[in-house]
C-alpha cells in the first residue's frame, strides 16, 4: 500500500486577510483527494496562535463570525460571505489545541511532507512564515523568501520591476510617518507625482482590502 503524503494546510493568520484567507482553505479542504493526501488543519489565530488537532478551519470561522456580529458596510457582508463558506467544510470532530505563536507546533515538525500555505497578507505572504518553514526544513507551496517578501511590498515591488525596465503605471509611496506628519505636503506630492483622482492601496495588503478612490 503506497503511503499517503502527509499535507499541513495552513490558514487563518494575524492580517486584515484574515476571512478571505479561510476561504481558501474550506475550498480545498473541500476538494483535496484524501485517498491520496493525509491532510493536517493548522489554523494560525488573529493573536498569533496556533490551532492543531479537531477542526481549526471551524475553531478560526466562529471567532472571526463574533467579531464581525453587528458589522455593516460592504466590507462587513464580504466578510461574513467568506465565512458562511468556511463553515460549510467539516475539516474534523474534535475540539482544536492551541499551541503558542512562538513556533510551528512541536509535533508537526517532522511529520509534514509539505505545507500548503492558504495565508494571505502579512505574515503569510510576506517571506516570514516561508522562513519559518525553511528552518523547519519543511517543503512548502508558492514562492520563496524573497519573493514573497518583495513581492507583498508593492513599493518595492515596484521598484524592482521599473530597475529592470518592466513597464509599470505611475505611482507614489506614502509612509505612515510623513501622513501623520503633514497631510498636505503628502497631498501636494501625490497631486505632483499622480494626480487625482487617484487609488489608494495598502502597501501590503491584498484581496482589494482596503482600496479606496480619492
Amino acid at each position: 500500500m503506497v503511503k499517503k503524503l502527509r499535507v499541513g494546510i495552513v490558514f487563518g493568520g494575524r492580517s486584515g486577510e484574515h476571512e478571505v484567507s479561510l476561504a481558501g482553505a474550506a475550498s480545498v479542504l473541500a476538494a483535496i483527494d484524501r485517498s491520496r493526501f493525509e491532510v493536517v488543519p493548522i489554523g494560525i489565530a488573529r493573536d498569533g496562535r496556533w490551532l492543531v488537532g479537531g477542526d481549526p478551519l471551524r475553531a478560526l470561522g466562529e471567532e472571526a463570525a463574533r467579531r464581525t456580529l453587528g458589522s455593516a458596510g460592504a466590507e462587513a457582508a464580504t466578510k461574513r460571505e467568506l465565512l458562511e463558506r468556511a463553515a460549510a467544510v467539516d475539516a474534523g470532530t474534535a475540539l482544536a489545541r492551541m499551541e503558542s505563536s512562538e513556533s510551528l507546533p512541536s509535533d508537526l515538525r517532522a511529520s509534514l511532507d509539505v505545507v500548503l500555505i492558504m495565508l494571505h497578507g502579512p505574515q503569510g505572504e510576506d517571506g516570514t512564515i516561508q522562513g519559518l518553514l525553511e528552518l523547519a526544513g519543511i517543503p512548502y507551496s508558492g514562492a520563496g523568501v524573497l519573493a514573497s517578501a518583495v513581492g507583498m511590498d508593492k513599493g518595492a515591488m515596484k521598484d524592482m520591476f521599473r530597475a529592470h525596465g518592466l513597464p509599470v503605471v505611475d505611482y507614489a509611496v506614502v509612509r505612515r510617518h510623513d501622513w501623520e506628519r503633514d497631510r498636505q505636503a503628502v497631498e501636494r506630492e501625490v497631486a505632483r507625482e499622480i494626480g487625482f483622482p487617484c487609488f489608494v492601496k495598502p502597501a501590503n495588503l491584498g484581496s482589494s482590502v482596503g482600496i479606496s478612490k480619492v
